[in-house]
């Protein structure tokens, strides 16, 4: 029994590395089955980011099967979507694009103003699909979330857990597989501008076939990864990185992990209905500001006194 319990201990040692370097909540799970992998704080409260889009994504799919939008439909750039923050895609007001290609936007550009291009197609109006959003949420069981906006810019309103993002992420993997594919697009192509997707697995691990990255100051960098190996799928989400790389290291990880030990816990884990809730129901969501993005302004600092060394020179 010490033996099993010291080998267990360096394998989550070696799969997670020091808390120092990884404190955010992050969860692996079988979406077929609903069989946990590995977790870690999956119910602490956090801000989703551009995950945010997968729900976006998913009432849009909701309202292609209902034949309410069909892929070919124009959908306009009102002011309030050309109004909205970066990253988007900028056209003009009165400019239009079809359905197919802004999902395309939305889930490889994260697109800001295409989210709200597709809120407002689907449902009229952004306040009018914000509700839809947290309806369909609580559908879902996501019981920590909070929508506010379909595309997940700041605001501390906004929140949700690892454990929902993986129910939202079972949603769509299981209630819209004819929309699998978007997941996995490598880039997208708007006018003379080649757009790659954020979600650097999709080129670097074996098996990988989606979902969507997420990043602003108060979350750190997110990320909800699903990949397929000899038939099984997994999805893992990581919340809290403190680098794009540092997060998708850690997804990897959590792939690896899964798969690896796939057979053992597929008979003695637990499953992600039922468990219950295991966090503080009055801890609100962190906000790594201070941590993530005074890193990124030295960086970015450091990188312009290169620059600037060798224009000197």
């Amino acid at each position: 029994m010490f033996v099993r319990a010291v080998a267990a201990t360096v394998l989550i040692l070696a799969l997670l590395g020091s808390s120092r370097v990884i404190a955010g909540p992050a969860l692996v799970f079988d979406p077929y089955k609903g069989t946990i992998l590995y977790q870690e704080d999956m119910d602490a409260l956090w801000h989703p980011a551009s995950l945010t889009k997968l729900m976006t994504a998913y009432l849009t799919f909701e309202a292609l099967r209902a034949k309410k939008l069909t892929l070919k439909t124009k959908i306009p750039v009102s002011k309030n979507a050309n109004s909205q923050a970066p990253s988007k895609i900028g056209l003009p007001v009165g400019a239009s694009m079809s359905v197919d290609l802004a999902i395309r936007a939305l889930l490889v550009k994260s697109a800001n103003d295409v989210a709200v291009m597709l809120a407002e197609a689907v449902a009229g109006s952004e306040p009018a699909f914000i509700i839809r959003m947290n309806k369909a949420a609580k559908l879902l069981g996501m019981r920590r979330t909070r929508f506010v906006n379909p595309n997940g810019l700041p605001d501390d309103r906004q929140i949700t857990t690892a454990r929902d993002m993986g129910y939202l992420a079972r949603g769509l993997i299981q209630q819209y597989p004819e929309y699998a594919h978007y997941f996995a697009v490598t880039y997208v192509k708007i006018g003379k501008r080649r757009m790659r997707n954020y979600n650097a697995l999709l080129r670097t691990f074996d098996g990988a076939d989606g979902m969507k990255t997420g990043f602003v100051c108060a979350s750190g960098y997110n990320l909800v990864a699903s990949a397929t190996r000899d038939g099984r799928k997994l999805v893992a989400v990581v919340l809290g990185g403190r680098s794009g790389g540092e997060r998708n290291a850690r997804a990897a990880s959590l792939l690896d992990h899964g798969f690896s030990r796939y057979s053992w816990r597929s008979m003695f884990g637990k499953n992600i209905d039922k468990l219950a809730i295991q966090a503080s129901l009055t801890e609100g969501a962190p906000n790594l500001r201070s941590v993530v993005c005074s890193k990124r302004r030295k960086v970015r600092k450091k990188r312009r006194r290169t620059v600037r060394k060798k224009k000197k020179k």
